[in-house]
């Protein structure tokens, strides 16, 4: 099986676990995922088809724990996650959470994404990243987990 087969299997994986959810929020979900993958295309993308809902981390091909960002989607919306987002800087006051790492933004879209405070934070997590993400070559998309036991994707 070469790169671009294990690919195009993770493409169709993502989008049969997106199908489960409302028409818009997989939309906004799926759309979110390619303007990430856009954005940053030396990042692996990394699906989590959890208990809770699907996420898709994006982080360098190092390690799991290097991932910058997340985009989950739950039964009602999505999320932008900041995975070392504690210390980003924000004007806008746009991140929420109280963790002692992560930071999240509820999207209401995803032309959300391109907003340009969203941008910046993107931005500034890139630019702190314990692990930078390579400009090139593509990184690699794959299913790292399935959650046999799952919450409803439907409200």
């Amino acid at each position: 099986m070469t790169d671009q087969d294990d690919e195009i299997e993770a493409a169709s994986a993502l989008a049969a676990f997106a199908a489960r959810y409302e028409p818009d929020i997989a939309g906004q979900f799926l759309d979110g995922v390619a303007g990430l993958r856009a954005r940053m295309p030396g990042a692996d993308a990394m699906i989590y088809d959890n208990y809770q809902g699907l996420v898709v981390g994006f982080g360098p091909p190092t390690r799991v724990s290097d991932a910058v960002v997340s985009i989950l989607a739950l039964p009602r919306h999505c999320t932008l996650c900041f995975l070392q987002g504690a210390g980003l800087p924000d004007p806008e006051g746009l991140l929420r959470g109280s963790g002692s790492r992560v930071r999240h933004i509820r999207l209401t879209g995803p032309e959300m994404l391109e907003t340009p405070a969203v941008a910046a934070l993107i931005d500034s997590a890139l630019d702190r990243a314990r692990v930078a993400i390579p400009d090139a070559p593509r990184g690699r998309m794959r299913v790292k987990s399935i959650s046999a036991k799952q919450r409803p994707r439907r409200p």
